[in-house]
């Protein structure tokens, strides 16, 4: 069990907090990578939880930030066992939740990532992510987001791949395809390493009775420009490593496709453009959008090399990549209209 933390020590402490509520049969390992903090979160966690009896605690204190991604593949590296779960440090587990997901990998040798039910702590009722969805630009969104939760993700079945929050992950898969890729450092991380996984032929199965909630966007915040960059440039950092060059042509086109019906949403005051108020709010998310596009060139030529050096664990073929993400495609006006 790896959780992340910057700056978030009381969404943290309450995180662990419901690790130590599992109905779990044996104790099991947590690694806190705290990343810089400046909040006294290390302490806290080294403070209340060294002597947790439900967990075995390691507590990793780096720095500096390094990102959701570096965070985690440092926790990875520290945790010795067939199975590796990520919870967010402002994400509380039921007590069931990890045996829950654990069940996932049971007979099914051909499952390599587990997706729980993650639903909105403020408003409990509502779907915050019940697996993933995509666009054929790259912008991925939570399946089923906003959605009142009615029963209608309560089966067992394959999604594309789970959310990075609440997760887990077959060691064998990690060691076939690698860790996060920490040129993305945070946002689209999770596509990028689920997406990969699938290429390489291992599957992601939806685990409903796995639940979570989960406080949205609380570490940069949902109106955060820097939030708006990472998940604009790591959008396209996605596509250019992983899309089959039959989709990554396309890509923008599809971009400029959503961008104009999130201005007609915008206008309609859906959607989550219609949150940045004003036109110094618009102009706002323009720069930013700008800024990205212009910082994902630079890292461009790096992600077609590592296009290049994935062929090794390459499994489905470029149509079937495309059929697969044709096949969790969600709707223009899905994407568009809802706000996160």
């Amino acid at each position: 069990m790896v959780v992340a933390n910057w700056n978030r020590r009381d969404l943290l402490r309450a995180s662990l907090r419901s690790l130590a509520r599992q109905e779990f049969p044996y104790p099991f390992d947590v690694v806190v990578v705290d990343n810089g903090s400046h909040d006294e979160s290390a302490d806290m966690v080294e403070r209340e939880f060294s002597n947790e009896r439900a967990f075995r605690l390691t507590l990793i204190r780096n720095p500096d930030n390094r990102g959701f991604c570096g965070a985690n593949n440092q926790g990875i590296a520290a945790v010795q066992s067939d199975f590796v779960a990520l919870l967010n440090n402002d994400a509380e587990a039921d007590p069931g939740w990890l045996g829950a997901l654990l069940s996932a990998f049971e007979n099914r040798p051909g499952v390599g990532m587990a997706a729980s039910k993650v639903l909105v702590y403020e408003d409990p009722g509502r779907i915050d992510k019940a697996g993933h969805l995509i666009y054929p630009d790259g912008q991925n969104r939570g399946r089923g987001s906003g959605e009142f939760d009615r029963g209608q993700y309560d089966r067992v079945e394959e999604v594309l791949w789970p959310d990075g929050c609440a997760a887990m992950y077959r060691r064998a898969m990690l060691d076939n395809i690698g860790l996060f890729d920490e040129d993305f450092f945070a946002y689209a991380d999770d596509a990028e390493l689920g997406l990969r996984a699938r290429i390489a032929g291992w599957k992601c199965l939806y685990i409903p009775t796995a639940v979570v909630r989960h406080h949205r966007a609380t570490t940069l915040g949902l109106l955060s420009t820097r939030r708006l960059e990472l998940i604009e440039r790591n959008r396209v950092l996605l596509v250019a490593k992983l899309f089959p060059w039959s989709l990554l042509w396309l890509s923008g086109a599809y971009y400029l496709l959503r961008m104009a019906a999130g201005v007609l949403a915008a206008f309609r005051g859906r959607g989550e453009v219609s949150k940045h108020t004003g036109l110094r709010g618009k102009l706002r998310i323009a720069a930013a959008l700008m800024k990205a596009d212009f910082s994902a060139l630079w890292l461009v030529p790096r992600m077609l090399k590592k296009r290049r050096d994935l062929r090794h664990i390459r499994k489905l073929s470029p149509s079937q990549i495309r059929q697969l993400l044709l096949s969790h495609r969600i709707s223009l006006k899905e994407l568009t209209e809802q706000a996160i």
